[in-house]
């Protein structure tokens, strides 16, 4: 389920550590006070990570209830962004990064170009 986020309108990864004891009211609090995102907004994908990076938390709202998803890794650790306390929008191949052990901000990419008409 993690893995593929198709059908998905926006998935937001909250940056910095979260306590993974908290449940689906208290990590629904952090999205609205903190982030001032609307938890309720079907298709919105929040991932949350503590401490220990190989596990993490997904909130997300199915339209009539929420849906708290618990990911653990058998083996690896998610290359979670420890840098500041905010929320950062994932496009969706930032996302199969992070759901690959990958780093969502990448330090070199082949970037694209658009050939030149001759």
């Amino acid at each position: 389920m993690l893995n593929d986020a198709h059908g998905l309108d926006h998935v937001y990864i909250a940056c910095g550590y979260t306590d993974l004891r908290k449940g689906i009211d208290s990590l629904a609090a952090i999205v609205m006070t903190d982030f001032h995102l609307d938890p309720f907004a079907k298709g919105n994908m929040f991932l949350f990570c503590g401490r220990r990076t190989d596990r993490i938390k997904a909130l997300l709202y199915e339209g009539d209830g929420f849906l708290l998803l618990y990911k653990r890794l058998a083996n690896g650790k998610f290359q979670w962004p420890r840098s500041v306390q905010e929320v950062r929008e994932l496009s969706p191949q930032q996302y199969r990064w992070l759901m690959d052990g990958l780093a969502v901000k990448q330090k070199k990419v082949i970037k694209q170009v658009k050939p030149s008409v001759i």
